[in-house]
């Protein structure tokens, strides 16, 4: 490496004048060089627009991918220029954890099967989460990425050149006896500052002109935007379609709550409320305390206890004992005894037919 003593001395002196030059300015001991009312602006423009966008694009990461050491991992991989490696979404991690928990707890049981049923949904979840995170990294982070690290990175440069214009031109005029002392002639101190003054002018219009192209960026941070609300928008209502889906695959089987004693293995012989016999006493085709089949066309409203409920989703009925629902439509529900807690009775108009409780938000 090229190391000149000569030149880092040079340089190194330079710079502690402009330091100086700059306190003195600051403590109102050196006349400032003024900057027109327009670059001003201009820059004062451009610094809030790179604060904003950066702590906008600090937070948008966080947001995507809130695990610090996978960003870490990530931000080395883009130094690296190295393809990110895949990177397996929470839910479906979670989706498989449940399918394989399934295999272990039985597939035939009842909780068995919704564990597979939701591990299924957990995945599509997750791979709409997948579809976000690739659109939002495409259309809104990597174009405040490229203004922070190519745009607003020149734009710096050009400032701190202007700023050591700025500050080598002042130092001309107030230190005047001294370069008489140390120039050849008085001369080569005015050409000098001269020299300064115009590659200032040439560096403060370059600067201007990028400045100037701030409200292109806003632009294209607009449009910019407007792609990640709608990836947003996009990835929230598939998301909710999925667990609309999930709610009606759930709500097929009222009964799936109850543990059957059979197959759960709690009870190893006969019980009274089953169907085995007890010795001295006749076997019984059914349970006394089973309840009868509910029928629908049978079922009145009782005299207090009605009540409106709005309906949250569309709903399919199963049977001909369902009722189908729309969404936010209005129904009359009550409930009857001996009915599954997680149904109501609805009616609407001279239709009847049990509703699911998760698909109604109840008025008071």
């Amino acid at each position: 490496m090229d190391f000149n003593v000569k030149k880092l001395a040079s340089d190194a002196g330079v710079f502690f004048t402009r330091a100086v030059q700059f306190t003195e300015e600051k403590l109102g001991q050196a006349e400032k060089t003024e900057l027109d009312a327009h670059l001003e602006n201009l820059i004062a423009r451009g610094d809030c627009t790179k604060n904003w966008t950066e702590k906008i694009f600090r937070q948008t990461e966080v947001l995507l991918q809130p695990n610090p050491s996978a960003r870490i991992e990530e931000f080395f991989y883009e130094k690296l220029d190295r393809k990110i490696p895949t990177r397996t979404t929470n839910g479906e991690l979670l989706g498989q954890y449940m399918q394989d928990a399934a295999k272990d707890f039985g597939p035939g049981t009842p909780y068995g099967s919704t564990l597979i049923t939701v591990g299924e949904y957990q995945k599509k979840l997750g791979g709409a989460e997948r579809e976000f995170l690739q659109a939002s990294a495409v259309s809104f982070l990597t174009p405040l990425r490229n203004f922070l690290e190519g745009d607003w990175r020149t734009i710096s440069v050009l400032e701190n050149r202007n700023v050591q214009c700025i500050l080598a031109a002042p130092d001309f005029q107030e230190t005047r006896p001294r370069n008489y002392i140390l120039s050849a002639s008085a001369s080569a101190a005015e050409q000098e500052l001269r020299v300064a003054q115009t590659e200032f002018d040439r560096q403060a219009e370059v600067t201007r002109l990028l400045l100037e192209g701030i409200s292109s960026t806003h632009v294209n941070h607009l449009r910019c935007l407007h792609e990640f609300v709608e990836a947003q928008a996009a990835y929230y209502a598939q998301c909710h379609k999925h667990m609309q889906e999930l709610q009606k695959e759930l709500s097929r089987f009222p009964n799936a709550f109850a543990v059957n004693a059979s197959t759960s293995g709690i009870s190893a012989g006969p019980s009274p409320l089953s169907g085995g016999s007890i010795p001295g006493h006749p076997a019984a085709s059914s349970s006394p305390l089973e309840p009868a089949p509910l029928k629908i066309e049978e079922v009145k409203p009782p005299a207090t206890g009605t009540r409106k409920a709005k309906v949250l989703y569309d709903y399919d009925a199963a049977d001909t004992s369902e009722l189908s629902l729309l969404a936010d439509e209005l129904i009359t529900v009550y409930t009857v005894p001996g009915m599954d807690p997680d149904w109501l009775i609805g009616e609407r108009g001279n239709q009847k037919g049990k509703v699911p409780v998760t698909y109604l938000e109840l008025l008071s």
